[in-house]
């Protein structure tokens, strides 16, 4: 081998001693993850005013900028900012080892409490959510349905009664008043919603300190002691309701509440931070994605119209005989679901839901280290262009003759409530009410909107339309067959 290159010898051996399929693998190219893009360190502190201000606006900017995928921050501070669907699927498919929801900064505790399923990990998580997820079982869905029908009959009638032709009336609190009592009626049963005002009321500081565009301070005085005495008011209110299923149980099968207290699976207090959990998180984001569902249905020429006529088929005209409503009924209001998907493709109840990397992870091919506060977006994931023709374009017939394609698509960037293990547990319930109550009240009103711009979206947890739901309304006249 006298005059030839080591190196060159050595490369010919291994040549003839291996195979050439072994040499084609060692010659592929490999994927190597990276870290997302960063934002400029001049642009941060905006960024940050910004994001604790007006979300929607910061998302918007963060998007335009630097894409659906980004980080921010350093050390302790450090997010990644995901709204990239394909990179969402890969996010959604990790087991929930790999992330942390008990931390520092998530103040929801104060609200819900520490015993509440949305601050745990695993498996005190997996314990607690399937001790409540029994109480969404598809029998209890479609028991509901006439309830939900039932309830907003009667704030109907409550509007018609008092309306004066001359007002405008905001629709944001008759939702929100309508959307308690539905969720505290279905999950636990008449006689916590005979107090379902109360319990609301009890809830407003709560809400307005989570909504706050500050983090909380450590000190027990202000916004978070009135929250502290409000859930100590609200946990009265259970423990009584405990105590009586306790020792009266009414067997009623629908009632969430008296299963969790007969099963026996969890304490006392861990079921009185279940029910303010399912009561916060059910009844604000439905109020806020209903609102969103007016304006969006109000605003389209044609829709409230369409919708109306569809309720009329399926529902049963107003004022005779109607049939019972069932799973069915829910199924045939196939127009009133596809304008509730739409409205939270475009408006989905929360903008950001973040999650701490509790390990190194690799999503969408980078690379996201251990203590990263991953912030993911279904508001940029619903605003793709990869996945929705025409994004900002309200169109509920999008979801029509959608190929296999289209669908999965479709499918992959609709993430209002989540994927995977830690997704929204009522999702189920908040689609149907939403569903039903657009339809019966798109049947029974006629409502014109005030004005012909979509209002901006405001709120740090719950994206609600600036300046509530003024509409003019007034008793809907269907066309005679």
């Amino acid at each position: 081998m006298r005059g030839r290159n080591p190196t060159v010898a050595l490369i010919a051996l291994i040549a003839a001693t291996v195979s050439i399929p072994a040499l084609s693998r060692w010659s592929r190219p490999r994927v190597v993850s990276r870290l997302p893009p960063r934002v400029p360190w001049r642009e941060q502190p905006g960024l940050f005013r910004l994001g604790f201000t007006d979300p929607h606006r910061f998302l918007d900017s963060l998007y335009d900028r630097h894409g659906p995928v980004c980080t921010l921050g350093a050390g302790p501070l450090r997010i990644a900012v995901i709204g990239d669907p394909a990179t969402l699927g890969d996010l959604f498919a990790l087991s929930t080892e790999h992330f942390r929801w008990r931390h520092k900064f998530n103040w929801f505790a104060t609200v819900v409490g520490k015993g509440s399923m949305l601050t745990n990990d695993d498996p005190e998580h997996k314990r607690l959510r399937s001790a409540v997820q029994a109480g969404f079982a598809r029998r209890r869905l479609d028991a509901w349905i006439p309830m939900i029908i039932e309830r907003t009959d009667t704030a109907i009638d409550e509007l018609i009664t008092a309306r004066n032709p001359h007002t405008v009336v905001d629709l944001y609190p008759v939702g929100r008043a309508l959307t308690l009592e539905i969720v505290t009626h279905a999950l636990f049963g008449g006689r916590l919603a005979t107090r379902a005002g109360e319990i609301g009321a009890l809830m407003q500081n709560a809400q307005d300190f989570v909504a706050a565009p500050t983090p909380p301070h450590p000190f027990p005085f202000g916004t978070q002691a009135r929250v502290r005495a409000d859930r100590r008011a609200i946990d009265a209110i259970i423990d009584a309701e405990i105590a009586h299923h306790r020792h009266h149980p009414t067997g009623e099968p629908l009632n969430v509440l008296e299963a969790l207290v007969v099963v026996g699976d969890l304490s006392d207090s861990e079921i009185r931070d279940q029910v303010v959990t399912l009561i916060a998180a059910g009844f604000d984001t439905a109020t806020a994605s209903l609102a969103w569902m007016l304006w969006c249905a109000t605003l389209t020429p044609g829709l409230w119209e369409r919708l109306g006529a569809e309720a009329d088929d399926v529902l049963g005209r107003v004022g005779r005989e109607q049939a019972p409503a069932d799973h069915d009924t829910l199924t045939r209001l196939d127009l009133a679901g596809r304008v509730m998907r739409e409205t939270l493709r475009l408006h989905p109840a929360g903008a950001l839901t973040p999650r701490l990397a509790a390990r190194d992870i690799e999503v969408g091919g980078y690379s996201v280290p251990k203590g990263t506060m991953v912030v993911w977006s279904a508001y940029l994931a619903g605003r793709d262009a990869t996945a929705w023709p025409d994004p900002l374009h309200f169109d509920p017939d999008r979801f029509c003759d959608l190929t296999p394609e289209q669908r999965t698509a479709a499918d992959a960037a609709w993430v209002p409530f989540g994927r995977g293990a830690r997704h929204c547990i009522g999702f189920a319930l908040a689609q149907m009410e939403l569903t039903l109550i657009i339809a019966r009240l798109a049947q029974r009103l006629d409502l014109t909107p005030t004005t012909d711009t979509v209002p901006e979206p405001v709120g740090m947890a719950v994206n609600r339309p600036a300046g509530g739901v003024p509409m003019h309304l007034a008793p809907r006249v269907p066309l005679r067959l």
